[in-house]
């Protein structure tokens, strides 16, 4: 891997979070996968080493200091590395942190944030069974009662879904305006009217957990509300400018483990009296996987930092380090199943399970069919500037 500069402190993240990998991951990964069991004590595991609060303010109890989206993304990489689906408990939670960050007031910042810098699983609730692209089209609503809002409605595929404690979720208070009648609120697993639905039987993340969230004449009171009436859609689309170079690293660790388990795999499998590693055909294919993985690696931190460093107008790179970065996921995976050959497609080993945990990348946090859009989206507004 090039030399990307880290800090003392972002290098020991990095280090905290293989350590877990090997010790805690790799021995449990494939029964976690088999039993679509949550990772409770991995989660764990993570928090007592102080790594869920790498994206928090400190003044909230966290260590992000001023490079928060950097070390979600170098930690989320690192888990990745390991499980694609064990680390998104991990990365489930900063997604459905950031709309507290991006748009609440010091007091919710005070009521919610140090809970979850020490451990506390978090969930970000916004697609819906007629709402995953176009979450403008939201049909849950939120009714102004007193010092109260009524929800009602369901949100679908929302990971960590059940098994957190705290919610950023969008519903309509105002259908008449479109996007411009949505708002953002934080609800805390236990309300009354707030329930579980369905948990998916997943191709792959299963060690992830993604149920429907069901809210039937759920009493919220308005201290909840996330920003004033009406600017829920934008607290959404900040998030995601945040979020998604967060999916790229999940999907950059997901391609790195992958390589790093094919060239291992090439080095000792033997054909014709040596290793197949020595074969120009696969050192080629090796050598573009790891071009690849490195291109993609290079524009997820470049625009974490950008991030970092305060950007206006993040959607594009943003969009773009997804988009790039699962497309090499998918790549880099299924191109290790052929390093690995017959036993690649088998579950002896566990690299079948690193495309099928890939392939999500590519869907949520908006598709990259969106992504795509966004990206020519922004070269319009780009040119239009000049």
């Amino acid at each position: 891997m090039l030399e990307y500069f880290f800090t003392e402190e972002q290098q020991m993240m990095i280090d905290t979070a293989r350590e877990i990998g090997e010790k805690k991951i790799i021995p449990v990964r494939a029964q976690y996968d088999e039993e679509q069991a949550f990772p409770h004590d991995v989660f764990k595991a993570i928090a007592d080493a102080d790594l869920t609060g790498v994206y928090i303010p400190d003044e909230y109890g966290g260590c992000a200091g001023d490079t928060g989206i950097m070390n979600m993304c170098l930690v989320t990489e690192e888990l990745s590395k390991y499980c694609g689906g064990i680390s998104l408990s991990f990365a489930g939670t900063a997604l459905g942190t950031l709309p507290i960050l991006i748009s609440g007031d010091d007091e919710q910042k005070k009521r919610w944030l140090p809970r979850i810098a020490s451990g506390t699983l978090a969930a970000f609730g916004i697609t819906e069974p007629d709402a995953g692209s176009d979450a403008a089209s939201m049909r849950p609503t939120a009714v102004r009662d007193g010092d109260d809002y009524i929800i009602n409605g369901t949100k679908l595929f929302i990971s960590n879904g059940g098994e957190a404690d705290i919610y950023s979720i969008f519903a309509m208070t105002d259908k008449a305006k479109g996007a411009r009648g949505c708002s953002c609120f934080v609800l805390e697993k236990g309300m009354d009217g707030f329930t579980f639905g369905k948990k998916e039987d997943k191709m792959g993340i299963r060690a992830s957990c993604t149920r429907e969230l069901i809210f039937q004449d759920l009493r919220v009171p308005a201290a909840n509300r996330l920003g004033r009436e009406g600017t829920g859609f934008m607290t959404a689309m900040k998030t995601f400018d945040n979020s998604r170079p967060g999916v790229g690293s999940q999907a950059l660790g997901i391609a790195q483990g992958a390589l790093d388990l094919a060239v291992d795999y090439a080095r000792q499998r033997k054909q014709f009296g040596r290793p197949i590693i020595a074969n120009q055909g696969l050192q080629w294919m090796l050598a573009d996987m790891a071009m690849q993985v490195e291109a993609a690696r290079a524009l997820v931190y470049a625009t974490a930092r950008w991030i970092d460093a305060g950007a206006k107008r993040p959607t594009g790179a943003s969009a773009m380090s997804k988009c790039f970065a699962s497309d090499v996921a998918m790549k880099v995976t299924i191109d290790a199943i052929q390093v690995f050959g017959g036993v690649g497609y088998t579950k002896e080993y566990p690299i079948e399970k690193y495309a099928r945990d890939a392939k999500i990348t590519q869907i949520y946090e908006g598709t990259n069919q969106i992504q795509r859009d966004e990206i020519a989206l922004a070269l319009i507004k780009e040119a239009a500037r000049k």
